[in-house]
């Protein structure tokens, strides 16, 4: 007769607080922690995050090992999940009570299909509309997932390491992680594009450039159907497609408004010069995310994402990340997707 050992059983609820126990003390070291929270049953919400998943689980490389990673992914052992140009980095809770550590490596996409897709955007304004709103559309669904030239990268194009001693090349921390990945994306789609190196703005500038030469082109003369310059096409999608000409431009007025001021000094306001200085009041230090709490705060019916982003004049990630964490701490709340409402206390 023989005996076995088997490991202890735990549930799934002593999993999650498990985890959650040791997400509280990583955070106190690095409070920039960003863990992959699953609400529900279903490990993605929209078509793009289920896209990605499917995507993984049809290479056979993946197909028998992936799923080993979905109950850790749902009791919340993805403790952190960073996403930069064509790396993710995690660290994810397993057994021991040191989470592993976990890089995913991805390629850059080819420009042979980047410029593929961006061919097959040309002309679609409303799915750039969209896409600049943070979400994928559904029209270009065929574009982005098409396998092997699309966004989605094969496997061929992935690498990964992980820090524990299973000897299996995808171990179940690392599927957790390219789940977690799906739910991330799932959130915000534009980190899609940063994983593959490839400029999002470039690609909505090119499509929106390209439709209005094809306008131009069919007619015969300028009405009023056709945009007329491309300080309009700025203002519907929120990018800059101007050049050296606008900048000038700028400049102009600016020294025009300058003048006009030394024009208008009064006596007053050189008397007041003259003056001792008064002494000068300590102002308080505004952080970054003070910055975005204050916009989405004077928005009290709810702001998008894009909005924010072109208020704070912070660049496209670093916002989004600062929306996050707010999200987390309960200081805001999604009442519809890709738009935030302050919670008030």
């Amino acid at each position: 007769m023989s005996f076995y050992r088997f490991p202890k059983y735990v549930s799934v609820g002593e999993k999650k607080a498990r985890a959650e126990k040791k997400l509280k003390q990583l955070r106190k070291k690095n409070p920039d922690m960003n863990p992959v929270t699953i609400d529900g049953q279903s490990l993605a919400k929209t078509w793009w995050g289920k896209a990605w998943n499917k995507n993984l689980e049809k290479y056979a490389d993946y197909s028998n090992r992936i799923g080993r990673g979905r109950s850790y992914v749902r009791h919340g052992a993805v403790l952190d999940l960073q996403i930069t140009p064509g790396k993710v980095q995690a660290l994810v809770h397993g057994s021991g009570t040191k989470p592993y550590s976990v890089t995913v490596d991805i390629k850059a996409m080819p420009k042979k299909n980047w410029v593929k897709i961006k061919q097959a955007c040309r002309g679609k304004m409303e799915s750039m509309q969209q896409l600049i709103a943070g979400k994928f559309p559904a029209e270009l669904g065929e574009v982005f997932t098409q396998k092997g030239s699309g966004l989605f990268p094969v496997p061929d194009e992935i690498t990964f390491e992980c820090s524990c001693p299973d000897w299996a090349v995808m171990c179940k921390h690392v599927a957790a992680t390219l789940y977690g990945i799906g739910a991330r994306l799932d959130e915000y789609p534009h980190l899609f594009f940063l994983l593959r190196k490839v400029n999002i703005h470039d690609l909505v500038s090119e499509a929106v450039r390209e439709s209005k030469k094809e306008l131009l082109s069919k007619a015969k003369k300028k009405t009023s159907r056709v945009i007329e310059d491309d300080g309009a096409l700025s203002d519907i999608f929120g990018i800059d497609l101007g050049g050296e000409e606008k900048l000038k431009g700028l400049k102009k007025k600016s020294r025009i408004k300058r003048i006009k001021v030394k024009k208008t000094v009064s006596q007053k306001s050189l008397k007041a010069k003259t003056a001792k200085p008064a002494a000068k009041k300590k102002s308080k230090k505004i952080t970054t995310t003070r910055v975005i709490e204050q916009i989405i705060k004077r928005r009290k019916k709810g702001i998008p994402v894009s909005e924010i982003i072109d208020k704070s004049g912070f660049e496209d990630q670093k916002a989004r990340n600062i929306i996050y964490r707010l999200k987390q701490q309960e200081k805001i709340k999604s009442i519809s997707y890709g738009i935030y409402q302050w919670i008030e206390s």
